[in-house]
């Protein structure tokens, strides 16, 4: 029923008092039983401990990154056989149906999300207190993104934001014309831009930067690229920075770092023991499908499943001296011959086997415990600096108005950190210049999850992807059980 999929109980353990902790996610997500208003949000400490809740499904959508690949030409699904991650295959191949377990789930986490951002809101009078502001500011970024998730996937998406839905709202909504799902995105992320900080304490908390860069990304999508390159300008304005070495950004080290504008937190301090629904805990599922099968030896990677392997088409993308190939793409028959000191044996990955795994999120030994595969710590670095000069480069170049100069000036930032010198620097101009930018996006952000919103955004899709149907692969189809029992209209093509 659809109560299973958007109304969703808060769950009591979050009034539960946080242990000491390297991230402030960092506590036990399970809620066995319903709570009401009148036995919460009592004091200032209630509102913090239930915006963490808001934050929680955050770590639940670890499937958004790598669909966001393996839809595209980047990479493909991998897995053990045919029917293994079926959900996954079946969008690699464009044989999606409307009963697909990642797409459903991502569907319902975000909508999740979305009512514990409106419990929040329904308290919004309740109390006042000093920080006040900031919990709502983060709350309303949180639901924003949910927002855009769910717009980028399946496009019309019902709209709600005072209050909870109940058991007796499953058939009241229908589906909400996409304008008016970006129209509420935007008010949210504006609402929280002029009440959230520069910077917060806590690592992995939103800040006005983060608000700022996810409004801009949302405006580029709607091709309002004069708001778009006004409201980035605000970050490439601000405190980030280009790191020096690009693969250590994706190391554990590199987490929250200089270039970091908004990452997804994650840990591995508190692990949740449920493999009937693994991806509800803290830790980075996606990382354990990433790894290396049965791979032995002295070298600092992990086994894992071999999903979500790079393809060909990537590696040849790059060029001759770009740093960010070896850190994106792991070669292992390559990287065995270069390191025989570490005695490496591995099991071919049996199921579309390229040869080449994900480095940014492939497992590293001493970043998991407790159950190994459902704990690995490792952030996704969910807005980098460097998309932000891309994105930023790109508004500047399809705007009514082109600031050419601003557009290179940008793309070149990022190439220059990639080749280490000035000569790979881009001085096109125009629809040469837009080619260059977008080309960059998919070397810069290469198994990150944006390549195939970046296509389908700029209508290249069905040029660049094999099985791609204009006009039906634009968006997923909504999750069979909200078509059954509330009665959504069902995307064309599905």
């Amino acid at each position: 029923m659809m109560k299973h999929r958007i109304y969703i109980i808060v769950g009591m353990a979050l009034s539960l008092s946080l242990p000491s902790c390297s991230k402030f996610v960092d506590y036990s997500p399970r809620e066995d039983y319903q709570i009401t208003a009148d036995d919460y949000f009592k004091n200032a400490e209630d509102y913090q401990k239930m915006l963490v809740g808001v934050y929680s499904p955050l770590q639940w959508l670890y499937a958004s990154p790598m669909i966001g690949d393996i839809a595209s030409d980047n990479s493909v699904s991998g897995g053990e056989n045919a029917t293994d991650v079926l959900g996954l295959q079946q969008i690699d191949d464009y044989r999606t149906i409307p009963i697909n377990s990642y797409l459903t789930e991502i569907w319902k986490v975000c909508y999740e999300g979305i009512n514990r951002a409106n419990y929040l809101e329904e308290n919004k009078s309740k109390l006042d207190f000093s920080a006040k502001d900031q919990v709502y500011g983060q709350a309303y970024f949180l639901r924003a993104y949910y927002y855009f998730e769910l717009v980028r996937y399946f496009g019309d998406v019902p709209l709600f934001t005072e209050k909870r839905l109940g058991v007796g709202d499953s058939k009241t909504l229908g589906r909400t014309p996409k304008a008016d799902v970006y129209a509420q995105i935007e008010l949210d992320l504006t609402n929280a831009i002029a009440v959230l900080p520069n910077t917060q304490a806590e690592q992995g908390r939103i800040t006005k930067y983060a608000a700022q860069a996810l409004l801009g990304k949302v405006l580029l999508y709607q091709g309002k690229f004069e708001e778009a390159a006004t409201m980035l300008e605000n970050v490439v304005n601000g405190p980030f920075q280009l790191v020096e070495d690009f693969e250590s950004i994706f190391l554990s080290s590199g987490e929250n770092g200089v270039e970091s504008v908004f990452e997804i937190q994650y840990t591995n301090n508190n692990p949740f023991y449920d493999w009937s629904n693994p991806g509800r805990g803290q830790g980075n599922f996606a990382v354990q499908h990433c790894g290396i099968r049965n791979l032995t030896g002295g070298s600092p990677y992990s086994q894992g499943w071999s999903v979500n392997l790079p393809t060909e088409d990537l590696a040849n993308a790059f060029e001759a001296g770009d740093s960010r190939k070896a850190a994106t793409i792991l070669d292992i028959e390559a990287y065995k011959n270069a390191n025989p000191q570490f005695n490496i044996t591995y099991l071919v990955a049996p199921y579309k086997n390229t040869g080449l795994y994900n480095h940014k999120y492939h497992p590293r030994k001493g970043e998991t415990s407790g159950q190994i595969e459902l704990n690995y710590l490792n952030n996704f670095r969910t807005i980098r600096f460097a998309d932000v000069l891309l994105m930023a480069a790109e508004a500047n170049n399809r705007k009514a108005s082109p600031n050419t100069a601003k557009a290179q000036e940008y793309l070149n930032r990022v190439r220059r950190r990639a080749f280490g010198d000035l000569a790979h620097d881009i001085n096109a101009t125009g629809t040469a210049l837009t080619e260059a930018i977008w080309k960059e996006r998919r070397l810069e952000l290469a198994m990150e999850g944006d390549r195939f919103f970046d296509l389908v955004r700029t209508g290249r899709a069905a040029q660049e992807i094999e099985g791609f149907v204009a006009g039906k692969n634009d968006l997923f189809p909504i999750p069979q059980e909200e078509v059954d029992i509330s009665e959504l209209e069902q995307n064309p093509g599905y």
